[in-house]
């Protein structure tokens, strides 16, 4: 989150003035009141009632000007902790990190998203009530839940909407199911805005405007606009998968039902299947990989190919969006240069010069963990948020 150098006193309650603290970067009282032009004594409180509530902890002294060196203060990163859950077609992934985002414990096991969301949401909570166990914390240090899944997600209520590879998940209140067993806030949005997210707040903090694309079994968009996701209207911004490519041949019929769209001609199983009717011995994104990693010519021609695909939907996306990164994620994104350039060949050529200026196009640095980091970063701006730290110190102090 981006603070004013100075904020205006009457704005400044105690969890607004945590807000400068959330970075981690320690603070005395004095540089408090000349960020805020706050009263000291103001200041003073309200440092006293954060250091209370055990979000502050003291971190040592500045250099002194004379008289007794002032405390600095800074943000208790393990004051409470975050469970993140990034679930996709085959497994679920679990992780407690601290208030800051860092990984404390994790774990990943083989998971089918069919087996519903009874299933699935009870497996989670085993997986996280034994991750908690084993960093010997309980579930009153958790601040709350992030759940990625993958498909379709009406944010504001934390119910899959019509998910197409989710049977059993549509409008299934998984906030509810989890709060039985999970105190706290349980925010659920789609795999890859989370992996778009995580892929901000770890790699690109400074940049205003990111596209995250994973391209998998499917092919989906994460949005970042001035550090924020970018949902739309229902939550289904992003969908490229179902974008139709124009050389698409007319007898390529996508899942969907529709024809020539970008997951039916560019997505894992497509490129599988092209390979498999070429000779090889494919059967999906992993073994595509291993394909263009062995050198396989048509393997490599292949994923190029699928890259210009990408490209020619990816040119409309930066001329109307004019993002500053496009980020390379999910399975196929493994197969590196091959895929990278055959994106880059379309999207230089075809996007306005102005938008591809200073556009980087890039494979992700967050890598599998990008769901993760995501969900906790979701959790962390919810619970952090002024409003929530003036309810928390309430409770805490009362």
């Amino acid at each position: 989150m981006t603070v004013p150098s100075v904020l205006p006193p009457t704005l400044v309650g105690t969890g607004d003035l945590f807000q400068i603290l959330r970075d981690g970067r320690p603070k005395t009282r004095s540089e408090l009141a000349q960020l805020t032009s706050l009263a000291r004594s103001t200041i003073a409180a309200r440092v006293d009632a954060l250091l209370s509530s055990g979000l502050l902890e003291p971190v040592g002294e500045a250099a002194s000007t004379g008289g007794r060196p002032p405390t600095r203060f800074a943000l208790n990163r393990q004051e409470r902790v975050v469970l993140a859950v990034d679930l996709g077609a085959s497994h679920a992934s679990v992780a407690v990190t601290d208030l800051s985002g860092r990984v404390l414990d994790e774990r990943t096991i083989e998971s089918d998203i069919a087996d519903g969301p009874i299933v699935v949401l009870d497996r989670v909570s085993e997986m996280a009530l034994g991750l908690l166990d084993a960093i010997d914390r309980t579930v009153a240090d958790v601040a709350g839940v992030g759940i990625g899944v993958p498909g379709p997600v009406e944010h504001a209520t934390g119910r899959p909407a019509n998910p197409p590879i989710m049977p059993g998940w549509h409008d299934f209140d998984v906030p509810a199911h989890l709060g039985r067993r999970i105190p706290g806030p349980v925010l659920v949005d789609n795999d890859v805005n989370l992996m778009a997210l995580g892929e901000y707040v770890t790699t690109f903090p400074s940049t205003g405007h990111l596209l995250l694309v994973k391209v998998a079994t499917g092919i989906g968009a994460g949005i970042v606009t001035e550090g924020r996701l970018l949902r739309g209207a229902l939550g289904s911004a992003g969908d490229l998968g179902h974008v139709q490519v124009a050389s698409a041949s007319p007898d390529v019929v996508c899942r969907c039902g529709n024809i020539g769209c970008l997951e039916a001609v560019a997505a894992g199983p497509a490129i599988a299947a092209r390979l498999r009717a070429s000779g090889l011995d494919v059967d999906g994104s992993q073994d595509i990989v291993d394909a263009v990693a062995a050198g396989e010519i048509a393997a490599l021609q292949a994923v190029r190919e699928a890259g210009r695909d990408l490209g020619s939907v990816l040119a409309t996306c930066v001329n109307l969006l004019n993002p500053s990164v496009i980020v390379l994620g999910g399975k196929l994104s493994e197969a590196g240069e091959y895929l990278l350039a055959g994106v880059r060949e379309v999207v230089y050529q075809r996007s306005l010069p102005l938008a591809t200026h200073d556009l980087q196009i890039v494979g992700t640095a967050a890598g599998s963990r990008g769901g993760i980091l995501g969900a906790s970063a979701m959790v962390i701006d919810a619970v952090l948020a002024p409003r929530a730290i003036d309810e928390y110190v309430a409770r805490r102090i009362a």
